[in-house]
């Protein structure tokens, strides 16, 4: 009979305060872990749902009568970089925009021994790419720039979120937000821990094309990812 598998004790390798609270970056064996105010975010085991995050929005542009070349994506959350990387490995991209509230997760990525700059791919080197500090609700309501895809990955799921204020980003206030940011033919994409089915229903009330695409996960964790997709052509 094999020995059961003993889950090796995370290490924690950076911690710091900020204006939204802790965050924390521990390794587990090979796998790294983004903790927020004691929330489990993400880690480096997988990554298959945050690279679909990209890549279905960048094939719902591509359809016949978009007509969108080099769009421009915005990436809300840097995390450990799949979604980045997914994108940088796209020639489709004209302009990749990378929003990251918390300067720890950047540094991470890039300062020092920046642990997880492999997980963003070429992301970091591609002259396409824009890395910005701040908070994206902030950065929405007052950017004058257009995107042609958001990419949204800054919660555990429009149900789970990390911080209070991101609640209103997945209701119908928060919807015209990202509406006003959209480009004529723009997809909206929004990563999800587990099915949200009011969100799905407000997104269906506003957006005419709405898709769920569904990840199957680990057994043990039963729900899949889930990513949203919505717009206003199909």
């Amino acid at each position: 009979m094999p020995a059961p598998y003993i889950q090796p004790q995370p290490e924690v390798l950076d911690r710091r305060d900020g204006p939204f609270g802790e965050v924390a970056l521990r390794r587990r064996g090979e796998r790294y872990e983004i903790i927020a105010n004691g929330c489990f975010l993400m880690d480096t085991s997988d990554g298959r749902s945050e690279r679909l995050l990209v890549s279905a929005a960048l094939d719902a542009l591509s359809r016949p009568g978009r007509g969108t070349a080099h769009p421009h994506l915005l990436i809300g959350g840097l995390g450990v970089g799949f979604s980045l990387a997914e994108a940088a490995a796209d020639p489709r991209p004209g302009r990749i925009t990378v929003l990251e509230r918390e300067r720890a997760v950047i540094d991470w990525h890039t300062v020092g021994p920046a642990p997880l700059a492999p997980f963003a791919g070429t992301g970091h080197r591609d002259p396409r790419v824009r890395l910005v500090q701040d908070d994206l609700l902030n950065h929405l309501r007052t950017t004058a720039d257009r995107y042609h895809a958001l990419c949204l990955d800054i919660d555990n799921g429009p149900d789970w979120t990390v911080t209070d204020a991101n609640g209103g980003l997945y209701g119908f206030a928060g919807l015209t937000v990202l509406e006003r940011v959209l480009a004529p033919g723009g997809v909206l994409a929004v990563w999800s821990a587990a099915p949200a089915p009011e969100f799905e229903e407000r997104l269906r009330a506003r957006f005419p094309q709405v898709e769920r695409l569904d990840v199957a996960v680990h057994v043990e964790r039963g729900e899949p990812d889930v990513v949203y997709l919505a717009s206003r052509l199909g």
